[in-house]
């Protein structure tokens, strides 16, 4: 092809990529320097004959003067990265002097909002990620192992998940694991305590939250990797066999090399997919109990006071953490690439 051919043939995508992903991750980054002004307060003496009193009164011109002349607010710097709500470097300082040991420490840490925060987004990602592709894997092995005329059938019910809009999807678990719903009964009776509640634990809620990502999220690799599958050089599944090599052999030397790229693939995209999890924690009403970066975001937008400069200063560093989540996967790309 050639470059100008090339060109043309890329260009409304790149011209796409810059208007709706570049520009308004700049955007993000510069508000995320700037604090909105503080309000023009004014101080004013009254004097009676019984003495004088000061008041205090907000003024409106000058505060609107200041917001016309300076729209972006008053440039902050890392002032926002590094408070209290989000990096909170003197906050650590002072817990790592005064914890007596590193439990200590870690758990006041994640008392702190960014941090906690964080805590279940990473354990959230490193869970489901890996979970869903296996789970995915493991039924693409299955309904491909079955005869022909059950296939449809179990494509079907195995697509489901995410078929099923998933706010639906979430309402469905979220009343069977309620005390009364028949996920709750069954913990209560496992466990021994009718007074057990899922929704009134936070370990509970983390699994809980972790098992419906793993639910919806399997179907996409399920059709990735029964696609991939159907490409399986079936000469060298017969080599195998007569060689002598069990199933499982199969599936480790000639499967699993040949399945690589999309798992690579599927990775990149759930890694990013998990780490803005935030549907999960809405759907199931779970904000007491785990709350993610991007929820973080959604309330920092929320309420009468909108901290938006606090809310980009937290878009900026999920950016930051999603690109050092994807740095691995993308640098195993870039070397197989290599040596292709």
């Amino acid at each position: 092809m050639k470059h100008k051919t090339f060109l043309w043939f890329v260009l409304p995508s790149g011209v796409a990529m810059f208007l709706f992903i570049a520009l308004p991750i700049v955007s993000v980054l510069i508000q995320s320097v700037y604090a909105p002004h503080e309000q023009v307060v004014i101080e004013v003496e009254n004097c009676g004959p019984f003495g004088c009193t000061k008041a205090t009164s907000i003024d409106q011109a000058a505060t609107a003067a200041l917001r016309e002349a300076e729209p972006l607010g008053r440039f902050v710097g890392d002032d926002i990265y590094t408070n209290r709500n989000h990096l909170a470097f003197a906050e650590i300082a002072t817990l790592w002097a005064g914890a007596e040991s590193l439990g200590m420490f870690w758990s006041q840490l994640l008392n702190l909002p960014f941090y906690g925060a964080l805590a279940f987004t990473l354990t959230y990602t490193f869970v489901v990620t890996p979970g869903a592709i296996i789970l995915g894997f493991l039924i693409a092995l299955s309904v491909n192992a079955i005869p022909r005329v059950f296939r449809g059938p179990t494509i079907f019910f195995s697509l489901l998940p995410m078929i099923v809009t998933p706010l639906i999807g979430a309402l469905i678990l979220f009343w069977m694991i309620d005390a009364r719903g028949i996920l709750g009964t069954a913990l209560q009776a496992i466990a021994g305590d009718p007074t057990l509640s899922v929704k009134a634990s936070t370990p509970l809620t983390w699994i809980m939250l972790m098992v419906y990502g793993i639910w919806s999220s399997a179907p996409f690799a399920f059709v990735v990797y029964y696609a991939g599958l159907q490409t399986v050089p079936q000469d060298t599944l017969e080599s195998a066999m007569i060689d002598g090599a069990s199933r499982w052999e199969r599936i480790r030397y000639v499967v699993l090399p040949h399945l690589l790229p999309l798992t690579t693939f599927m990775a990149l995209i759930k890694i990013m997919d998990n780490f803005r999890v935030f549907e999960p924690i809405v759907s199931f009403n779970a904000a007491a109990h785990a709350q993610s970066l991007s929820y973080f975001i959604y309330s920092d937008l929320g309420g009468e006071t909108r901290l938006l400069s606090s809310a980009a200063a937290t878009s900026v560093l999920t950016i930051l953490g999603v690109a050092i989540l994807l740095s691995p996967v993308l640098v195993r790309t870039w070397k197989s690439f290599g040596k292709a």
